[in-house]
């Protein structure tokens, strides 16, 4: 079986290039956790927990943008990037928690305060392993 974190951010990024409207995945702490993170950062619409057949599930409502003057629309999360991998776990001090893109993005991290927004364990004073990316 793949990380299961690495397989929630492909579902996203799969489902968003495809134009579907909602994911669902097979729930966790730390799948809620980082969905909630993406939900207050404004990269999703709507986070909620359901119960399939056997198993507790998460549905992730998708966000776009409209393009002005166009019927085209974007994906409110032009990229999603896993950095810290099974194989090889990547952490950050809170002096070294750096902006995304110039702030057009956040890292999320897992934290001695759960799973924030690099900005809020800079802001907190505290560092943690680096899950992903996302702009």
């Amino acid at each position: 079986m793949l990380d299961p974190i690495s397989e929630m951010l492909t579902r996203i990024r799969n489902a968003q290039a495809a134009g579907h409207s909602e994911v669902v995945l097979a729930s966790s702490k730390i799948k809620k956790a980082i969905a909630n993170v993406l939900l207050k950062s404004g990269f999703v619409g709507g986070v909620s927990e359901a119960k399939d057949e056997k198993f507790d599930v998460i549905k992730i409502d998708l966000k776009y943008k409209s393009k002005e003057g166009s019927k085209t629309v974007i994906p409110a999360i032009r990229s999603i990037k896993r950095i810290s991998k099974e194989g090889q776990r990547i952490y950050i001090s809170r002096e070294n928690i750096r902006s995304v893109k110039n702030g057009a993005g956040i890292s999320i991290l897992s934290t001695s305060k759960g799973v924030i927004t690099g900005e809020e364990a800079r802001k907190n004073g505290v560092g943690g392993e680096v899950i992903c990316e996302v702009w």
